[in-house]
C-alpha cells in the first residue's frame, strides 16, 4: 500500500508539473501575442494619424540628390517589411525625374550595391540616367556587378571602392532540370503545348540541342546589348569590352586599370571630388520612396496572398520557364 501511495503521489506531482508547464507556455504565448497586437495597434494609430497630420515626411533640403540602388534590379516590387532589398525600375526613374525637376539639386549620385537583375529593369534605369541633364555620378560600394554595373556605367562618372566587386559583363539563363528525378520516381511530364517551343526551358523536361541553340541565341543578343552599352557609356572600343565581357568579376582596383570605372575611393571621396568640380559645398539629400505603415501592411498581405495563389497555380501551370538575368 505504501508503494502504491508513493506511486500515486509521484503521478500527481508529474501531472501537476505538466499542467504548470502548459500553463507557463500558454501564459508566455498569450503575452507574446498581446505584445504583437499592441505594437501593431501603435503602428496603426501612428499611420492613421499621419493621414491627418502631414502624411509623408517631406524631403530635407539639399543640393546633391543621393539615390540608393540596393538589391536585385526588378520591374516590380515583391513587397514586405524589409526595405531596400530590391531596386524597382519605375520607382528609380520617378526619383530621377523628381531630382531633375528640383532646381536646388545640382547633381545626382547613385549609391550602388547591386548584383544585377532583370535586363528590362536595368535598361529602363540606365536610359533614365543617360537622359538626365544634371551631372550624374555612380558610386559602387560593395557590389556593382552585371546589371548593377550596367546602371553604374550609364552615369557620367563612376567611382568604386578598390575592394568592391564590379564588372561581370554577362547574361545568365541557367536553370535546374528535374526530368531525371521525375523518371527515377516514375513521374511523367505530360507535354501539352500549342507552339513547339512554348515550354523551352521547362525544368520538367530535358532541353534538346535545337532548343538550347535558340535560348543561347537570346542570351548572346542580350550580351551584345550589354557590351554595346558599356562601350558607348565608357567610351571604350567595342573589341576591348568584348575581351572583358567574360561574365567574370573584377575588383574595383582592376576595373580602374581596365577603364570600367573612373576613380577609386569611398562615397566621401566621391562627394569631395564632386564639390571641387562643381565648386559647391555638398548638402546630401537621400531620394527614396517613403511608405506609410498601412502601405507596407497592404504589400505584405498582398504578397502572402500572391504566394499562396502562386503555389497553387504553379502546381498546374509553370509559365516562366526561361528568364535571363544580367
Amino acid at each position: 500500500m505504501q508503494k502504491r501511495s508513493n506511486v500515486l503521489r509521484i503521478n500527481e506531482q508529474s501531472r501537476f508539473s505538466i499542467l504548470n508547464f502548459i500553463k507557463l507556455v500558454f501564459t508566455i504565448f498569450r503575452g507574446v501575442v498581446s505584445a504583437f497586437f499592441a505594437l501593431l495597434m501603435v503602428f496603426f494609430l501612428f499611420s492613421f494619424a499621419s493621414l491627418f497630420f502631414g502624411g509623408v515626411e517631406p524631403l530635407k533640403s539639399g543640393n546633391v540628390a543621393v539615390i540608393p540602388l540596393t538589391g536585385i534590379i526588378t520591374t516590380s516590387a515583391a513587397g514586405g517589411f524589409i526595405p531596400d532589398r530590391e531596386v524597382v525600375s519605375h520607382k528609380v526613374v520617378d526619383l530621377i525625374g523628381d531630382a531633375e525637376k528640383n532646381d536646388d539639386i545640382k547633381a545626382i549620385v547613385f549609391e550602388i550595391n547591386s548584383p544585377g537583375g532583370s535586363p528590362v529593369a536595368t535598361y529602363e534605369i540606365a536610359q533614365a540616367i543617360q537622359r538626365a541633364k544634371k551631372p550624374t555620378m555612380a558610386v559602387i560600394r560593395e557590389v556593382g556587378a552585371s546589371g548593377g554595373y550596367w546602371v553604374a556605367a550609364s552615369a557620367k562618372e563612376v567611382w568604386a571602392n578598390p575592394l568592391s566587386v564590379t564588372g561581370s559583363i554577362g547574361v545568365i539563363g541557367s536553370h535546374l532540370e528535374y526530368a531525371g528525378l521525375l523518371s527515377d520516381y516514375n513521374v511523367t511530364y505530360r507535354r501539352l503545348v500549342a507552339g513547339k517551343y512554348k515550354d523551352v526551358g521547362s525544368p520538367w523536361k530535358v532541353m534538346i540541342p535545337e532548343e538550347e541553340k535558340l535560348v543561347q541565341g537570346v542570351l548572346d543578343k542580350l550580351h551584345d546589348s550589354f557590351i554595346d552599352a558599356v562601350a558607348v557609356n565608357r567610351h571604350l572600343p567595342r573589341e576591348n569590352v568584348e575581351k572583358l565581357a567574360t561574365g567574370f568579376i573584377y575588383l574595383g582596383s582592376e576595373a580602374k586599370e581596365l577603364g570600367l570605372v573612373d576613380s577609386l575611393g569611398t562615397m566621401k571621396d566621391a562627394i569631395s571630388a564632386l564639390e571641387t568640380r562643381l565648386n559647391i559645398s555638398a548638402e546630401l539629400v537621400t531620394y527614396k520612396e517613403r511608405k506609410s505603415f498601412l502601405e507596407m501592411l497592404g504589400e505584405v498581405s498582398g504578397e502572402q496572398s500572391f504566394v499562396v495563389g502562386k503555389g497553387i497555380g504553379t502546381a498546374l501551370f509553370h509559365q516562366e520557364f526561361f528568364r535571363p538575368t544580367v
